[in-house]
């Protein structure tokens, strides 16, 4: 079986069409239509969809996947030891993470790794909470770092902290320049929040469930974006909903103002978690080792009192 052609159906597996797996690869797309072409001459089943918007794979596709992808990470493997590369880690590791997330622990991450492995070959990834859970899940990624909510925690998950949730509006503002908002106070104030089905959504439906009589929840505006829920609430738009390592360098800019919600508080363990779908090759193992170092030293709440104990700026 051809190798190469494996590698090239798993990468436009996740690039989600041939044009962006071309752009990536710097190769021509008819180069690559051809090549996936016959990689299902040979498996004598169609492994993509065709769409308007690029390629999906078909359900034959999506269970050949992770069988795929653990070939390829053991013929890498296999590859390291015959050239002698067994001493020291190698390979590429894809690492899943939050924007939010991202902004904290790439930078020390990528830093890291050069310095202690540098045969390692980090490929990172951004998405949602869901996104992430749903990738690692399905093997396409290796590692990711990511809010579970409640008793969410699995099995297998290592929690790296906890943190609590903010209540976000524009500097100044006097509901959320105070230390800490009570989530009584929520009511009718116009919020911008995920849209459903979000971990934090969930846990604030909820908790809206169990308040007196006539208490509502005022979405103004449903934005998965990050950036789209800071500029409204920056702008004093509607008020944002984040975790404390979000909201911590925000406030530290004056760029905007955050208070404890508090009455319920609503507690958040980030946690890492790494795929079922293959064993994890050592390089994964030393990368994940390194997360947890880099990310518990971000704590959070920590962060967000020394952001408001300093000036703006």
């Amino acid at each position: 079986m051809d190798l190469d052609r494996l590698k090239l159906f798993v990468q436009v597996a996740e690039a989600g069409s041939l044009s962006k797996a071309a752009v990536l690869l710097d190769s021509m797309q008819s180069a690559i239509s051809r090549q996936i072409a016959a990689l299902e001459r040979d498996t004598g089943r169609r492994l993509f969809d065709r769409t308007g918007r690029g390629v999906t794979l078909t359900e034959f596709g999506r269970r050949l996947f992770p069988e795929i992808k653990g070939l390829i990470a053991e013929a890498e493997r296999v590859e390291g030891l015959m050239q002698g590369r067994d001493e020291l880690p190698s390979g590429e590791v894809r690492v899943g993470l939050m924007p939010s997330v991202a902004e904290l622990l790439v930078a020390e991450l990528f830093k890291s790794i050069r310095e202690r492995f540098p045969a390692i070959r980090l490929r990172l990834f951004e998405g949602s909470n869901g996104q992430l859970d749903e990738w690692v899940t399905s093997g396409r990624i290796d590692l990711a770092v990511l809010y579970r909510y409640g008793k969410g925690v699995r099995r297998g998950e290592d929690v790296l902290f906890e943190v609590d949730t903010f209540l976000v509006g524009p500097p100044g503002d006097h509901i959320t320049t105070q230390p800490t908002v009570e989530f009584a106070q929520l009511d009718g104030l116009p919020l911008v929040l995920p849209g459903a089905p979000n971990g934090l959504r969930v846990a604030l439906d909820q908790i809206a469930k169990r308040q007196k009589e006539g208490f509502r929840l005022e979405v103004a505006l449903e934005a998965d974006s990050l950036p789209i829920q800071r500029s409204m609430a920056s702008h004093g738009e509607a008020y944002a909903v984040h975790g404390g390592v979000v909201v911590w360098r925000d406030v530290q800019a004056g760029i905007v103002s955050a208070a404890r919600i508090v009455n319920p508080t609503i507690r958040r363990s980030m946690v890492l978690t790494s795929t079922t779908q293959h064993p994890l090759s050592l390089a994964s193992r030393e990368v994940a080792i390194t997360l947890r170092n880099v990310a518990r030293k971000c704590d959070g709440a920590d962060m967000l009192e020394a952001a408001k104990a300093a000036p703006p700026g």
